[in-house]
């Protein structure tokens, strides 16, 4: 129990007895309802415990404070013995009378630590001292809770002296002072004005914002009622919608009332949202009202009627415009949007750097504004002589002169408007033209020239800021097509770079992969595949497929492909690799930079992991939002030798809070498998079933070449038509020699260091490989005699033989070897040292009893 009272147990403390007392009176009116386990009398409406078959609690008041705080009451007899015990505090404690009368309380709710203290404390109390402090106690749920205590020596009829206790949960209590103070300052400080309604409608309370609008004071609005204050038309309305909304608890919302008010001339207009207020029972406790003055509300719709006619070409403009991420459409789009609506003739010429993918840091002008541009679109209703406008052809380049109003636009970044004499344009029919450099980003990224032809209005001021305003949008889409194009590009070059050269080679395995960009190159996306090797003669196959497009997903496929390499060489199963890579994508997601720790973007991705043993011929599987792996078993009957592999279909990476299930197959001798990405079946055109089926149907005679079976899969399967990227990973299956692996148990025992050379050696000679012996004979020794050493239980050795010669000696112990630097006067330590200087590669991975430390050496030419 602690000694530090809080600040409601130094008011106890200062609070004399009478206090106390008039705070367990009955209220006026009330009579004392006995406790029904203590028997100590209650008043009717304090915060106790309702008896069987008796009305709720405080069902004759609208509420108290103790219908919001957790409050206890029992008393301890002159031995300091718990003597009777409250149905309150047997929800409070979630301990019941029969086990606790009789109890010490010190032994009871103080942890151990505090039972020497505690019994100094109960010494001084049963002695005649009040004491005021805090303990910690378990609630009914057992949940560690904070209680406050108010310990009060008592003194019986009989003349024998007790204690009185009362415990009040801490945490409740501040909850409730918080909540007040916070009500109390929304009330106080809100800019609308805020009204309280009893169950008659007469004002219990009113903020100073709305006494403020009523120029009244708000002591003086107290117990009024609305027919006081408004007009009897709009007084009985709200009066019927208060009653209304007392009796069914439906809100009503904006409800407009108008009144003159003397502090402020004029006729004004208010809105008053009205809704119910229900006390901790859910009894009616009277209506709450927001009160908003809308009297200009009226004006500023006039205004913004006025204001949307005025831009009705500047959203047509924005509806049109920036529909797609490429230069040249942009460009036309303004010019769709133009004529012949506001002019006869539009052109829009961009700076030739602008067009390429690596502008960003180029000087696409020499400062004078005579840099070299490229017409990219152009359009006119004007003919002269028979034949449209004379002008530069589009896709054409050429250069204004320095000392033209063209140039000085492009230099200065400033519109200019060409009428009369002063018009350059070399066609009599054109009057009047507006030049309007294209600026984004503080960039000028080329000219837009718009025109109007004889027998039209001049431009005028007002169509000089449209037309500015029209051209400043457009600028903004053709620098966003711009940065999408150079965005697009590098994202290509990143994304082949990260994917796998070629057709990579693995144990067993005859593989071949493809992977294609949607759109024929135009967009970009996060699809990947990879083939990684891992000991033992067994390959991992990846293919996953990030959810988005652009730059960032590119980035964040090299991110899960880096993750996923790194987690394949720690040789964890695949269940646990796509655990870690959710992990991984989830932390992708977040922004630390964010300043409410929320995700900027969220990164989903699909991947299904597979690890092929080809020594066993079995592969595990597991997936992550995938599309299943696809088996072409030519040994198969049936219409067709593919299906689909039954995996547990798992949760796109990224989601969380589910786990991952993994399957293991047989997979017979010259089978095929295949992993996908959905752009191969999927598309806007049909439905994924038909997709798959369609994929079945092709693999039904996949007896061809594997890079020839690739290139017919994408020319037969091709429903999206760039809607997506496609990534195929297909790999055919071999058995390996009945000679290339050898297998032998060993019993622990220092003999078996021996027969594990002997054995080694011998396996060596008859595979042709004696050039190998003395180096195996050395690190077999090395790593046997390690695992008799520090490994447990039977030792297993295996020789694998395919491009390269590994060796593996297995034990039941969990520990992996780490090489360390033995010092010279050390005995041992130096076997991990020999088998890294003459092994070409060496490791240890899991298994499932155990470990298993490998190395590899290069075969004999």
């Amino acid at each position: 129990m602690s000694d530090t009272p809080s600040r409601e147990a130094d008011q106890a403390r200062t609070a004399p007895d009478a206090a106390v007392a008039d705070a367990f009176a009955p209220r006026p009116g009330t009579a004392p309802v006995p406790d029904a386990a203590s028997g100590i009398p209650h008043p009717a409406g304090e915060a106790s415990v309702p008896s069987a078959g008796s009305a709720p609690w405080g069902h004759d008041e609208l509420g108290t404070i103790y219908d919001y705080i957790r409050i206890a009451a029992f008393s301890l007899d002159e031995d300091g013995l718990i003597s009777q015990w409250s149905s309150r505090a047997e929800q409070f404690f979630g301990l019941s009378a029969e086990d606790v009368i009789g109890c010490d309380p010190v032994t009871t709710f103080a942890p151990r630590e505090q039972w020497r203290h505690g019994r100094e404390r109960m010494t001084e109390i049963l002695a005649g001292k009040e004491w005021v402090g805090t303990a910690p106690y378990r609630d009914s749920d057992g949940e560690e809770r904070l209680a406050e205590l108010y310990l009060m020596p008592a003194e019986g009829a009989d003349g024998r002296s007790g204690v009185v206790c009362m415990a009040v949960d801490l945490r409740k209590l501040r909850t409730l002072e918080t909540e007040i103070a916070a009500s109390e300052a929304i009330f106080g400080q809100a800019p609308t004005g805020f009204v309280l309604f009893d169950q008659d409608g007469r004002i219990q309370r009113v903020n100073d914002s709305f006494a403020a609008g009523l120029g009244l004071d708000a002591a003086t609005l107290v117990g009024l009622t609305v027919h006081e204050l408004m007009p009897a038309k709009d007084a009985a309305r709200v009066s019927r919608s208060l009653a209304e909304v007392l009796r069914t608890g439906d809100p009503v919302v904006d409800l407009n009332f108008a009144g003159e008010l003397p502090s402020r001339p004029g006729r004004r207009r208010w809105s008053i949202s009205l809704y119910r207020l229900l006390s901790a029972a859910d009894r009616p406790m009277g209506v709450a009202g927001q009160i908003v003055d809308v009297t200009g509300r009226a004006r500023a719709e006039r205004d913004a009627a006025s204001a949307r006619r005025s831009l009705a070409l500047l959203n047509e403009a924005s509806r049109h415009i920036g529909s797609t991420l490429d230069l040249e459409t942009t460009a036309r789009e303004l010019l769709d949007v133009t004529v012949p609506g506001f002019c006869d003739v539009a052109t829009v010429d961009l700076y030739n750097a602008v067009l390429t993918a690596d502008a960003e840091g180029r000087q696409v002008d020499d400062g004078d504004g005579s840099g070299e541009l490229r017409r990219v679109a152009s359009a006119s209703t004007v003919h002269h002589e028979g034949t449209p406008t004379p002008a530069p052809e589009v896709g054409g380049t050429f250069c204004y002169p320095p000392r033209s109003p063209y140039a000085k636009a492009l230099r200065t970044g400033r519109s200019l408007t060409l009428s009369g004499p002063g018009n350059p344009d070399p066609n009599p029919l054109i009057h009047s033209a507006i030049v309007i450099p294209i600026v984004a980003r503080e960039k000028v990224l080329g000219l837009v020239q718009l025109s109007r032809a004889k027998g039209s209005e001049p431009f005028d001021t007002r169509d000089v800021a449209i037309a500015t305003e029209l051209v400043a949008r457009a600028a903004v889409c053709i620098d966003n097509a711009r940065l999408y194009r150079r965005e697009h590009e590098r994202a290509l070059i990143l994304q082949r770079s990260l994917l796998p050269p070629g057709n990579p080679a693995a144990s067993g395995l005859e593989i071949a992969c493809r992977y294609r960009p949607a759109g024929s190159g135009t967009q970009v996306g996060g699809d990947w595949f990879d083939v990684i090797p891992l000991p033992g003669n067994r390959t991992a196959l990846v293919v996953g497929d990030v959810m988005g497009r652009g730059l960032r997903a590119a980035v964040a496929m090299g991110q899960l492909r880096t993750a996923v390499r790194t987690l394949a060489m720690l040789d964890l199963d695949p269940a646990e690799v796509l655990t870690q890579l959710d992990e991984i994508a989830r932390g992708l997601s977040a922004d630390p930079d964010s300043d409410d720790g929320e995700s900027a973007e969220l990164y989903l991705a699909t991947c299904v992991y597979a690890v092929y043993d080809a020594v066993t011929m079995r592969c595990t599987i597991a997936n992550a939002g995938h599309l299943p792996p696809v088996l072409v078993d030519p040994a198969a009957g049936g219409p067709t030798p593919a299906l689909m592999l039954d995996v547990p279909e798992g949760v796109p990476l990224g989601v969380g809070g589910e786990p991952f299930e993994e399957v293991t197959v047989d997979i017979p001798d010259g089978a095929l498998i295949g992993l996908y990405t959905d752009g191969l079946v999927e598309s806007r055109k049909h439905h994924l079933e038909e997709g798959l089926t369609a994929l079945r149907t092709a693999l039904g005679s996949a007896d061809r070449p594997l890079e020839a079976l690739c290139d017919q899969l994408l020319t037969e399967l091709d429903p999206h038509y760039g809607e997506d990227d496609v990534a195929l990973l297909m790999a055919r299956i071999f058995a390996l020699p009945s000679n290339s692996v050898g297998d032998w148990v060993l019993p622990s025992e220092p003999t078996s260091v021996a027969r594990a050379r002997e054995l080694a050696c011998g396996w060596l000679a008859a595979c042709g490989l004696d050039e190998l012996c003395d180096t195996v004979e050395l690190l077999v020794s090395e790593l046997a005699t390690n695992a008799l050493r520090h490994g447990r239980g039977d030792i297993r050795l295996r020789l694998l033989r395919d491009s390269v010669l590994v060796c593996e000696v297995w034990d039941n112990g969990y520990a992996q070897p780490r090489q360390r630097r033995a010092r010279d006067t050390d005995e041992g330590g130096r076997g991990l040292q020999l088998v890294s200087l003459l092994a070409d590669r060496w490791g240890s991975r899991r298994t499932p009893s155990g470990k298993a430390v490998w190395f590899e050496l290069a075969l004999p030419a």
